[in-house]
């Protein structure tokens, strides 16, 4: 069956890089998703947490790296934000 559906660009950018990564077509990894989510057991919906900590762990972020901290991130932007006196 052919089926049409809308992905965001810039995730459907992000499976096609992967899948040419591991030499898998798309077409493959989207029925393979789709049999993993129909097998799988109703579980309870994932928290926004959760997700967002998960699609961190996806992209191999790792606590220990060092960049600004919110603190710095927050000084820069209200030094850019604010007139200077």
């Amino acid at each position: 069956m052919k089926a049409t559906i809308d992905i965001p660009d810039e995730l459907y950018r992000r499976v096609k890089a992967k899948s040419a990564l591991l030499g898998r077509p798309v077409r493959e990894v989207t029925i393979e998703l789709y049999r993993q989510w129909v097998e799988a057991p109703d579980a309870p919906p994932v928290s926004e947490g959760a997700a967002w900590l998960a699609a961190l762990r996806e992209l191999q972020i790792s606590a220990g790296a060092r960049g600004p901290t919110a603190r710095e991130l927050l000084d820069e932007d209200r030094r850019r934000l604010e007139p200077e006196s």
